[in-house]
């Protein structure tokens, strides 16, 4: 795995307060990715080896945070509870709880009136999860599953997005930040192509 920490662009850095690995090794960002890589497969396996209801997965508040939690748990202790801290993306960390539980009643409005077709929900969920970035880390990693289990509950293959995505060697970074940066204002159309690239 490629070091993304000096990427502009990613909000990781080399913070490891609250790191659930034995401290008594001293861990390389590789050797964290790996771990963070493991605990990632755990979650996929189980909200995406079959199709996942609703009581699986929700879509409330509290599975929000809990998916975090299942993705990152086994790594860090702050996985699951929402930052309190600013970061170079997203919205005032005082404003997190409160968008978040926007998000969740806006994907309601939407699945009850067909707003828009599933794709196109799914990105407009991945993007509005990574404009919040309610967590300290991992909120790229996050909203990717949070769609990709949207897209599998409503009967479609999930996207294959490249783990290693805001890597610079990666030929996808540029026009993931790109469709991201659309999306802010207002236009989905690269996010939604990018989200149709299923697996």
């Amino acid at each position: 795995m490629k070091d993304t920490t000096k990427i502009k662009g990613a909000t990781y850095n080399d913070d490891i307060s609250g790191l659930l690995l034995n401290t008594d090794i001293q861990y390389t960002l590789q050797d964290i990715y790996f771990f963070e890589a493991k605990n990632i497969t755990k979650a996929t396996l189980k909200y995406l080896s079959a199709k996942p209801d609703k009581k699986l997965a929700p879509f409330t508040y509290e599975w929000f945070l809990q998916l975090h939690k299942d993705m990152f748990g086994d790594v860090w202790d702050w996985a699951g509870k929402l930052r309190q801290v600013e970061l170079s993306i997203g919205v005032k960390a005082y404003m997190v709880s409160m968008e978040l539980k926007k998000l969740v009643d806006d994907l309601k409005y939407w699945d009850e009136n067909k707003t828009f077709s599933v794709v196109e929900t799914a990105a407009r969920l991945h993007h509005r999860a990574v404009q919040i970035h309610p967590f300290k880390n991992g909120n790229g990693r996050w909203s990717r599953m949070l769609a990709n289990i949207y897209l599998k509950q409503n009967g479609l293959n999930p996207t294959k997005w490249n783990e290693d995505l805001l890597s610079k060697e990666n030929p996808h970074r540029d026009d993931y930040i790109e469709s991201l940066k659309m999306a802010d204002n207002g236009d989905y159309s690269k996010l939604i192509e990018l989200q149709s690239n299923t697996i």
